[in-house]
Formats: C-alpha cells, sequence, structure tokens
C-alpha cells in the first residue's frame, strides 16, 4: 500500500522517540469533496471510503488501525487521556493525551488549529483540536495540562500548530474581535483591521502559539500551511461555506510514541 502523504514540524522531528504527520488531502480513497484523504467520521462521505483513509494514515505509521484515537470533537477544552486503543469509540472531546507506545493520538481539522505537542523525555504525546472557540475556552492549557498529569513538563515539551487557516484568510467582523477584547485586551495584537472596513484579520496560528506561550511550553511553531488558501492540498470549511458547498473533508494530524 502506498501511503498518503505527510507534513512535519522541525521542532517534533527532532523529538527522539516521537513521531508525527500532518496529513493532507491526498492519498486516500474518498471521491468528490472529499476526495481524497478524508478521515472525517463525522462527515457525510462513504463510510468504509472513511474507514479506508483511516487505515491507511495509521499505516503510514505501521500501526493497526484500531489504534488511530481520535474524538468526537466539540469545540471544547476538554482532553481525555488514553492508555489504550478505544475499540472505535469516540469521546466528546477536543484533545487526547497518552505516554502508552504505539497508541496514535489524533486530531481531525479543516481550518481549525491541529496543535501537536511532545515531551521526549517524560515520553509523552498529546494531539489536540483548537478552533478559535476551543482556543478562546481554553483547549491549549488543557492539553498541556494532561501532558504534566503524565509526568511531563511545559519547560521540555515541543509543540506545532499544523496546516489551518492562515492570517491573511480569516476574514471576521466586529463583533468575532469583541468577544476576544472582552476576555483579554491584550488579544488585540491577533487582529488587523481590513483597510477602512469595519472588518478585522484574525491570526489563529499565533494565538494558539501565544496559548501555548501562556502555557509554558518554551519551544513551538506553525508549520505555516494556509488550509484555505490551497485547495490542492487542504480541506477548508470555510472555503466550502462560500462556495456554498454541502459538506468538507476533515484532515488529520498525528502523534505517537515509538
Amino acid at each position: 500500500m502506498n501511503h498518503p502523504p505527510m507534513l512535519q514540524s522541525s521542532l517534533l522531528a527532532g523529538a527522539g522517540g516521537v513521531r508525527h504527520g500532518f496529513f493532507t488531502r491526498k492519498g486516500g480513497v474518498s471521491k468528490g469533496l472529499y476526495g481524497s484523504l478524508n478521515v472525517g467520521v463525522g462527515s457525510n462521505d462513504d463510510p468504509a471510503a472513511v474507514e479506508e483513509n483511516r487505515a491507511r494514515a495509521a499505516g503510514a505509521f505501521g500501526r493497526a488501525p484500531e489504534l488511530l484515537t481520535t474524538c468526537h470533537q466539540i469545540h471544547s477544552a476538554v482532553v481525555v487521556v488514553a492508555d489504550r486503543a478505544l475499540d472505535g469509540q469516540r469521546p466528546q472531546a477536543d484533545g487526547v493525551a497518552t505516554c502508552t507506545p504505539g497508541l496514535l493520538c489524533g486530531a481531525l481539522a479543516a481550518d481549525c488549529a491541529p496543535v501537536l505537542i511532545a515531551d521526549p523525555r517524560a515520553r509523552v504525546v498529546v494531539a489536540a483540536h483548537a478552533g478559535w472557540r476551543g482556543a478562546l475556552g481554553g483547549v491549549v492549557g488543557a492539553a498541556v495540562t494532561a501532558a504534566r498529569r503524565l509526568g511531563a513538563s511545559a519547560d521540555t515539551m515541543v509543540a506545532a500548530v499544523g496546516p489551518c487557516i492562515g492570517p491573511a484568510s480569516y476574514e471576521v467582523g466586529p463583533e468575532f474581535r469583541d468577544t476576544f477584547l472582552a476576555d483579554d485586551v491584550e488579544f488585540d495584537r491577533h487582529f488587523a483591521r481590513l483597510g477602512s472596513t469595519e472588518k478585522w484579520m484574525f491570526d489563529l496560528p499565533a494565538f494558539v502559539l501565544g496559548r501555548l506561550a501562556a502555557a509554558g511550553v518554551r519551544e513551538a511553531e506553525w508549520t505555516g500551511h494556509d488550509t484555505f488558501a490551497d485547495d490542492g492540498e487542504f480541506f477548508s470549511n470555510r472555503r466550502a461555506f462560500k462556495r456554498q458547498e454541502p459538506d468538507y473533508g476533515r484532515l488529520l494530524s498525528v502523534i505517537t510514541l515509538d
């Protein structure tokens, strides 16, 4: 079987005993809007195609598909700890942490920010899904806290924000910005006014990186890939909405311990 391609973070690639990958939309079997590596169980894609795509992603790490652990994501700050395969169960949460070698921690996204965290010294990894609601609501800090509970230290963690909607693509209204400023006026630095209009551009990856720094993670990076801007490589919820498409595929990001 040809394994689907993955993007990588240089920071995580240097973490000994840890493997990771940010999958693109390529290398799967889904058709049409979902072409081709759609891993979204909650999408309207053919379930058999989604199952095959997830198996291919797991196979890229040399693992059985049942070891791929993802959540029923609800834009929350809930992060679960897994010590074994969940037998197809998808807990309602937005992150999964483990210290169990071989278990594949995964996060799904299609403009939201996938966040992969590793402490190679403590041998702990976390995958989290950070849309704007979850990021503002504390999912990044919850992911770091879950890692700490497993013995990790923020001082020795490294993290990467994967492909997500970029600062040049995320146009929002004033009420969106007001929601952030009501929480902390310092969040204004993540917004840039769009010309002389009342619209703003929001920098989601920078905001998530800021949340990682606030949680004590010293080394973190964004891969620099804008899901909205690159139709050939990535699924995008916002792009599908603008095109009035009925659904969209979901991208997968994975981290695991050898």
